[in-house]
């Protein structure tokens, strides 16, 4: 589980790198801050396409740059949007975290102070995995 001061820097992150996020079709901007299990933090915000299917998602953005930095274990994730109460990650984003984390703890946040917490097994309670894989 992790430490109340863990949490915070995480929402502070993930509430901050969300004003960044480039959400002109849907106005839904999300930040994300990713705890890998040697305690770095990695943002990653959603980023908007006209083509809406090439957009990617906060959770996503945080993910692959930590595997681009070399990390692949992950222990929490802060998620911060505008919604009230703090919102989930969407379907395609769970499934995506699952394949380094099945139960990756998540903190939810929003620029109003909700939090609610939870974990990924939680939410997706039967992830697809492939066979030999682990």
């Amino acid at each position: 589980m992790a430490r109340r001061s863990d949490w915070d820097r995480l929402a502070a992150t993930a509430l901050s790198v969300r004003r960044g996020a480039y959400a002109p079709y849907s106005r839904f901007k999300v930040g994300a801050a990713l705890m890998t299990e040697d305690g770095v933090v990695v943002p990653g915000c959603n980023v908007e396409n006209a083509s809406f299917g090439l957009c990617i998602c906060a959770e996503r953005n945080a993910m692959t740059t930590a595997v681009a930095l070399g990390q692949q274990r992950f222990t929490t994730m802060a998620i911060a949007t505008g919604a009230s109460p703090p919102a989930p990650p969407c379907g395609m984003c769970l499934q995506f975290m699952a394949e380094f984390c099945v139960d990756l703890e998540l903190l939810l946040v929003n620029d109003k102070g909700e939090r609610r917490t939870t974990r990924l097994s939680r939410l997706l309670k039967r992830p697809f995995r492939w066979k030999g894989v682990q």
